[in-house]
């Protein structure tokens, strides 16, 4: 399988896009492993314990949808733009609350950041025109 045929034409805002929309979902699936982790040798409380395999399986399986559509969006597809939309309002909810009512800057300014970021490069104007299916399709390079 060529490359040209994996990736489908896609502005460098959508690709950024897709990037920044998997890291959560990769952070949401090492919590996980974290927490499998824990429960199986650490010496926690709640170590051995059903919900926390059932916490793991949770957060591993939401990881792996949200880095789903950050792969869908590296890719080219279409049906990742409103997943990945979505999931930044989500993200932006939580770095808001770290901001303000917690007071942990340290998280809340980076996490904010990239959820403005996000959206900022979901929106723009060659992302939009890709969504309606007026980008560019491939050039000919003969």
């Amino acid at each position: 399988m060529r490359r040209d045929d994996l990736f489908l034409p896609a502005p460098i805002e959508i690709r950024v896009a897709g990037v920044l929309t998997a890291l959560p979902g990769m952070a949401a699936v090492v919590f996980a492993v974290v927490l499998l982790v824990d429960a199986l040798f650490g010496a926690s409380e709640t170590a051995g314990g059903n919900s926390v395999y059932g916490q793991a399986f949770y957060y591993a399986l939401l990881g792996a949808g949200v880095v789903a559509c950050g792969i869908g969006l590296l890719l080219g597809h279409t049906w990742a733009r409103t997943p990945s939309f979505v999931l930044a309002l989500i993200v932006g909810g939580l770095g808001w609350y770290a901001l303000g009512p917690s007071g942990q800057l340290l998280w809340g300014v980076p996490i904010f950041a990239m959820v403005v970021l996000l959206v900022v490069l979901l929106f723009r104007a060659p992302s939009r025109a890709w969504a309606l299916g007026e980008y560019p399709q491939r050039v000919d390079s003969e």
